[in-house]
């Protein structure tokens, strides 16, 4: 796993798109329409920050199961937001699968409106 390999997956997903608020390295994925669109993936060099729960303690799974490879993610993280680390314990198609999930729980609380066709495939 690498990041352009993890952006290529995001990217993949139906209305997603790179967004550069903060002039990072690497973007963040959104997926909604412009303003109104909402991050799903926080794409680092060496890690993703992902919606990996509806609340921290569901997210906090992840830190019992890869304490090495998964931490809390800044400012957000009590909303259930973690860093999945890659090259480490977690296996790529369980960063696969939690951004998949990260995507579903994001799109599932935008409007009906502004949900892409074809998301919840």
């Amino acid at each position: 796993m690498d990041v352009t390999s993890l952006q290529a997956y995001c990217l993949a997903k139906p209305g997603a798109w790179p967004d550069n608020p903060w002039d990072h390295e690497h973007p963040v994925i959104k997926v909604g329409l412009g303003e109104r669109g909402k991050i799903f993936a926080f794409l680092g060099a060496s890690k993703v920050g992902l919606k990996c729960g509806p609340s921290r303690e569901v997210a906090d799974e992840w830190l019992l199961r890869y304490p090495g490879d998964v931490t809390v993610t800044g400012y957000i993280g009590r909303s259930g937001w973690n860093d999945l680390s890659w090259g480490g314990e977690i296996p790529d198609e369980e960063i696969l699968e939690a951004v998949d999930e990260s995507y579903a729980a994001v799109v599932s609380k935008l409007p009906k409106s502004l949900r892409p066709e074809g998301w919840d495939t």
